[in-house]
C-alpha cells in the first residue's frame, strides 16, 4: 500500500503545475502553450504532442516544453522517448524538479530500475534539500529495494519539512506495519486521518492495526465504510476474512467458557 512517489495521472494533467521554469518567458503568454496543456490534461494526447512540437520550433530552449512533450510521449507508450525529452529539459534547467521526478518515476514504475530512480531522487534532493516531496519519493524507491530503515529515515526528513504531509505519514505507517511496530503505525494512520478523514490508505492501514489488536468489529466497520464509498474486491476480501476471524474467535471464546464451566462443575461434583 506504499504510495508511489509521483501520482502520474495528476502530473500528466498538470495544467498550472508548479514548475521551475522562468515564468517571464514569452512561452507562458502563448495561447498555443495553454491550449496544448489543456489538450494533454483532457486526454487529447496526439494533438497535444503535435502542439508541443510546433511550439518547440519557436522556443527550442524551453525546458517545460521538452518535459511536456515527454509526458505526451509517455501517454503514447514511448517511455524511452519520454526520458530523452525529460533529460533534455534537465540539460536546459538542472534545477527542474518536475523533470527529474518524471524521469525517476519512469525508471521506478516502468523500467523497474530502482537504483536509477534512487539516483534521480537524490539529485533532486541535492538541488532542493528544502523540499519534502523528493524525500518522500526517495523513500518509495528505497522501500522497493527493501531498505526499510533508510526509507523511514527519508520519510522522517520529509515530515520535518512538512509535518502535515499525509502521504509521508501514510507510507511510514505501512512500513511500520511491515516492521510490526503497531503503535507507531497506528499513530501515523490516525495523524493522516486527521488531515483527511477520507484517506483510503490510512483507513485500510488502521483496519489492519485494529485486526492485529483483535478489534475485529472495529476493523470490519472501517472496511465496510471503504466498500460502501469505493467498492473494491481487495476491501471486500479483507472484510470477509476479518469477519471469519471474528466469527471463529467468538466460537473459540464460547468453547473456552463452556470448557471452564464444565471443569468447575466436574470439580464441584467430585468434591460433593
Amino acid at each position: 500500500m506504499l504510495r508511489a512517489g509521483l501520482a502520474l495521472l495528476a502530473f500528466l494533467a498538470a495544467y498550472g503545475y508548479a514548475s521551475a521554469a522562468d515564468l517571464t518567458s514569452p512561452l507562458h503568454s502563448d495561447k498555443q502553450w495553454k491550449q496544448a496543456q489543456q489538450d494533454l490534461a483532457q486526454g487529447k494526447t496526439v494533438e497535444a504532442k503535435a502542439e508541443f512540437e510546433e511550439l518547440l520550433k519557436r522556443y527550442p530552449n524551453e525546458a517545460d516544453l521538452h518535459l511536456f512533450r515527454g509526458m505526451s510521449l509517455l501517454r503514447l507508450r514511448d517511455p524511452d522517448g519520454a526520458v530523452l525529452a525529460a533529460r533534455r529539459a534537465i540539460e536546459l534547467n538542472p534545477n527542474h524538479v518536475d523533470a527529474r521526478t518524471f524521469v525517476a518515476w519512469i525508471e521506478l514504475e516502468i523500467r523497474g530500475n530502482v537504483d536509477g530512480a534512487i539516483k534521480e531522487y537524490q539529485k533532486t534532493i541535492e538541488v532542493h534539500p528544502e523540499l519534502a516531496e523528493p524525500y518522500a519519493n526517495l523513500a518509495v524507491a528505497q522501500k522497493r529495494r527493501g531498505d526499510l530503515v533508510q526509507a523511514v529515515d527519508s520519510l522522517n526528513k520529509a515530515l520535518e519539512r512538512k509535518p502535515n504531509f499525509a502521504t509521508a505519514l501514510n507510507n511510514r505507517g505501512w512500513i511500520y506495519t511491515e516492521q510490526a511496530k503497531w503503535a507507531e503505525a497506528r499513530n501515523d494512520f490516525e495523524r493522516a486521518l486527521k488531515i483527511d478523514p477520507q484517506d483510503q490508505g490510512a483507513l485500510q492501514g488502521l483496519a489492519r492495526i485494529l485486526e492485529k489488536e483483535r478489534d475485529y468489529a472495529g476493523a470490519q466497520r472501517i472496511l465496510a465504510q471503504l466498500n460502501s464509498r469505493s467498492p473494491n474486491f481487495v476491501y471486500w476480501l479483507q472484510w470477509g476474512r476479518v469477519g471469519l476471524i471474528r466469527f471463529w474467535w467468538v466460537l473459540l471464546s464460547v468453547a473456552i467458557v463452556l470448557l471452564v464451566m464444565g471443569r468447575l462443575k466436574k470439580a464441584r461434583t467430585a468434591n460433593g
